[in-house]
């Protein structure tokens, strides 16, 4: 394997229905702009709470891609 070098990045996606959601959301918005994304690791989940009711799910996303040489 050849030698390499990634940037690690973290992101926070939100959805208002599902934590999986949020994660695509964070990683798949990311992709319209970095090249090479390579893995996701998903951090941590929380949700927003109002009135006693979950409103909002969200996934703090860690993401590297790959710096082109």
């Amino acid at each position: 394997m050849a030698e390499s070098v990634y940037k690690v990045i973290e992101l926070v996606g939100t959805s208002d229905t599902s934590w999986e959601k949020a994660a695509k959301n964070a990683v798949e918005t990311a992709g319209k702009q970095l090249k090479n994304l390579r893995i996701a690791e998903i951090n941590k989940l929380d949700m927003t709470v109002d009135g006693g009711k979950v409103v909002a799910y969200r996934a703090r996303v860690a993401l590297s891609f790959k710096y082109e040489s």
